[in-house]
């Protein structure tokens, strides 16, 4: 899916970091979102790659990134911690500053980013989220219903990871065939990788301590944030998929609004996988949206 893609393998504090790197002009961070990898980028990256310098990276504890133990409060997984790996990263490739495309765990770990580092993002452009306190704040019975996974995931060990680890497989089907567009909509050679991916050994439990983290410490820091007064300083922009729960069961503008300085969105014809779904529209967007020179 990445035939022009170089592939490298970084470290950060004994965690293997996975990217692959493609195009010229100004850097720009592609992250993925839960259960997938960095191949959730296959339709769109390699156009990405014709005006930008692409990077895309496998969070931690998913796709062939490291899966370290979660530690006290799964501090680990924490979106603090995530984002520490996305900076290195970039920095490691000689971007001090640069633009990032993010969706689901991804954006969340972008707007941790963002918040903790605004020196290094320059804009941003996040996929089908709303902020994460708000979520879990403003909780309804159809969000619920419509991301069990957020419910299910962060219940007490062991339980959760051994469900997962039972049938990876079968897990990631039913996460991602449940949504509005069904299997259909993802490539076969894109599928197999989010089901290889999700049988490597530490999946599971870095799964689970990524949505414990997003329940716990991470609602501390940006509660912290929130506080204090902090928000977003760089342009932002974000889509959602009108056919998504995101879109049905938050005010995403409204949300967003309050926590940018600056802001622009809309929803997309699509459903949450938007990148895989509607990526013409992602394309036009972004072209729009990023700048092609630093």
């Amino acid at each position: 899916m990445f035939e022009s893609f170089e592939s490298l393998r970084l470290e950060r504090e004994g965690v293997a970091l996975q990217v692959r790197r493609a195009g010229q002009g100004a850097p720009l961070l592609l992250l993925h979102g839960h259960p997938q990898s960095q191949a959730m980028w296959h339709r769109v990256a390699p156009e990405l790659a014709q005006t930008f310098h692409v990077v895309m990276l496998d969070l931690r504890g998913y796709g062939d990134s490291g899966r370290p133990a979660a530690g006290e409060r799964n501090a680990s997984y924490s979106k603090r911690e995530m984002a520490r790996d996305a900076l290195h990263a970039m920095r490691t490739l000689g971007h001090e500053r640069f633009q990032v495309l993010a969706h689901d765990r991804g954006a969340r770990v972008a707007h941790r980013l963002a918040l903790d580092h605004p020196q290094a993002v320059e804009r941003m452009l996040l996929l089908d989220i709303a902020p994460t306190l708000a979520m879990y704040r403003n909780t309804t019975e159809a969000f619920a219903r419509a991301y069990w996974h957020w419910f299910f995931l962060i219940q007490p060990p062991p339980l959760p990871e051994a469900l997962i680890a039972s049938d990876p497989v079968r897990y990631v089907r039913a996460v991602m065939g449940a949504r509005h567009a069904g299997l259909a909509a993802f490539a076969p050679e894109a599928l197999a990788e989010y089901e290889r991916c999700a049988a490597i050994a530490g999946t599971a439990e870095a799964v689970c301590a990524d949505y414990r983290a997003s329940a716990g410490i991470d609602l501390e820091h940006d509660q912290a944030d929130q506080d204090a007064g902090r928000r977003l300083t760089q342009p932002l922009r974000v889509l959602w998929g009108e056919h998504g729960a995101v879109g049905r069961c938050f005010d995403v503008q409204s949300l967003w609004r309050a926590a940018a300085g600056s802001f622009t969105g809309r929803s997309l014809p699509c459903g949450h996988y938007i990148a895989e779904e509607a990526p013409a529209l992602l394309l036009q967007e972004s072209l729009s949206f990023f700048r092609s020179t630093q």
